[in-house]
């Protein structure tokens, strides 16, 4: 059998009321009732994602059942114990978002309503997985976030701190990406690779760029290439087309194209 999709989902679902006690779900919380609240969770959650992972496991792995269960059962205890670490770099990434959208109320609106946040606090928890070798779930995960933001963010990326997408459609980090600490990133940015005709024998080569410390990429700029990396404290415009390094502190934008209006309607 293979995991049930709806069951991870509905793992998704639960993580985030623990990410985010008291904004999520119909239970009222307070400090008395919040950890026994939270501790209920984390059992419900160790229940089905251990029985996911076995699921996943055993689909890809010759091992004996029980073996299977026992590195199902290690990595999803590995998997709970990272919590309190996401979480307190989720923190960051709310607060990058906060000081990066003047449009943002507030944090709470940020926590219920943006997109950029969903897809990086799916990620965060799928990279956990995707880093412990569990196949299937850390994709579906992402997937369905993708689904959800139009934010399609490869598990197998590895992403700083005070990290923000605004807006978010259309934007495409891949798998082999390396992302530093308060980089932002705009919609429609793609950081991708520059081919994929060597298919599987690819696999497990960096193909994707690296992105370091301080870099913001306006909409619909396209960084590719496994050997490329955007310096730190970069400004990349809107639109360029980077194939080659950046060097730190650069400024990076394309000429504005000549503009052409014709029609019945327009006066010389």
């Amino acid at each position: 059998m293979l995991p049930d999709r709806s069951e991870i989902i509905s793992l998704i679902k639960e993580l985030r009321t623990i990410m985010f006690p008291g904004y999520f779900g119909t239970d009222r919380l307070d400090c008395t009732l919040a950890p026994y609240f939270i501790g209920q969770k984390l059992t419900n959650v160790f229940d089905k994602l251990s029985t996911q992972i076995e699921l996943a496991l055993s689909y890809t792995c010759n091992c004996k059942s029980k073996e299977i269960a026992d590195q199902a059962e290690t990595i999803t205890v590995e998997f709970l114990r990272q919590l309190s670490k996401i979480q307190r770099i989720l923190v960051t990434d709310i607060q990058a978002a906060y000081d990066g959208d003047p449009a943002a109320g507030s944090k709470e609106q940020i926590i219920f309503s943006y997109p950029g946040l969903y897809a990086v606090f799916v990620y965060r928890m799928a990279h956990e997985l995707y880093i412990r070798n569990v196949p299937f779930i850390p994709r579906i995960m992402t997937e369905y976030a993708h689904s959800r933001t139009g934010i399609d963010i490869n598990a197998g990326a590895t992403i700083g701190k005070y990290f923000f997408i605004d807006h978010g459609t259309g934007v495409v980090i891949g798998e082999t990406t390396i992302i530093g600490d308060n980089v932002k990133l705009f919609q429609g940015v793609t950081i991708g690779a520059l081919s994929t005709r060597g298919g599987q024998s690819l696999a497990g080569v960096k193909r994707h760029p690296t992105i370091e410390d301080n870099v913001t990429i306006y909409s619909g700029a396209s960084i590719l290439g496994g050997k490329t990396v955007i310096g730190h404290d970069c400004v990349i415009g809107g639109n360029a087309f980077i194939t080659k390094s950046i060097a730190p502190h650069t400024k990076v934008s394309i000429k504005n194209p000549e503009l052409s209006i014709s029609g019945d309607g327009f006066d010389e």
